[in-house]
């Protein structure tokens, strides 16, 4: 079931369904303000931890995917920079200390929420891993050979080919040093 917006969500007048740049959206009613209500997003991130030719994986401990194997991750917070929510997560998850290198691949579902995954390839720094017992049961590095006797996620899958697979190089990494300092943003760019 999908919710929509009722109100505005700067004055709090309801909103209205108005024709925005050619598309039916919900808009303040009230002639003093201009805010449009764009759409229900989310934002996802996921972790690619290699150790050893071996890729860090996890078993959701609750729906969804419950009993499937997955590579971390979770969902970005409002305020927190999207590199240190999948660093936060893997922590979480499986007590591993991993940083953020690049970004790997994008993953896009449209539907009620429109969801846009990022999987991150990550630098493994240290811990041996741990299931946090909430939301993984288990957790470990796993080569591709195990992997195969395993209940891994068709998305996880994917990205695991992307790990192992893919070229080391690719994809886009973290600008801690753009041409214009930018505060407050998170920049990624290939390099």
């Amino acid at each position: 079931m999908s919710r929509m917006a009722k109100y505005c969500m700067s004055c709090g007048h309801e909103l209205q369904q108005r024709e925005i740049d050619g598309i039916m959206r919900l808009a303040c009613g009230s002639a003093d303000c201009s805010y449009v209500h764009w759409g229900n997003y989310s934002i996802g991130v996921g972790a690619l931890v290699l150790k050893e030719d071996k890729v860090l994986l996890v078993r959701r401990a609750q729906e969804p995917g419950k009993g499937y194997w997955t590579n971390p991750g979770g969902y970005i917070e409002q305020l927190e920079p999207i590199h240190e929510t999948i660093e936060r997560e893997v922590l979480e998850e499986s007590g591993v200390e991993a940083v953020a290198s690049r970004i790997v691949a994008v993953r896009d579902q449209p539907r009620g929420i429109h969801n846009v995954y990022l999987a991150f390839a990550m630098d493994y720094i240290a811990g041996e891993p741990v299931p946090d017992g909430v939301e993984v049961d288990a957790a470990g590095f796993f080569s591709l050979e195990e992997m195969q006797s395993m209940n891994v996620a068709g998305l996880t899958q994917w990205l695991v080919d992307i790990a192992l697979k893919g070229d080391k190089n690719a994809g886009l990494a973290i600008d801690t040093n753009p041409v214009v300092p930018l505060q407050g943003y998170g920049l990624f760019r290939v390099m």
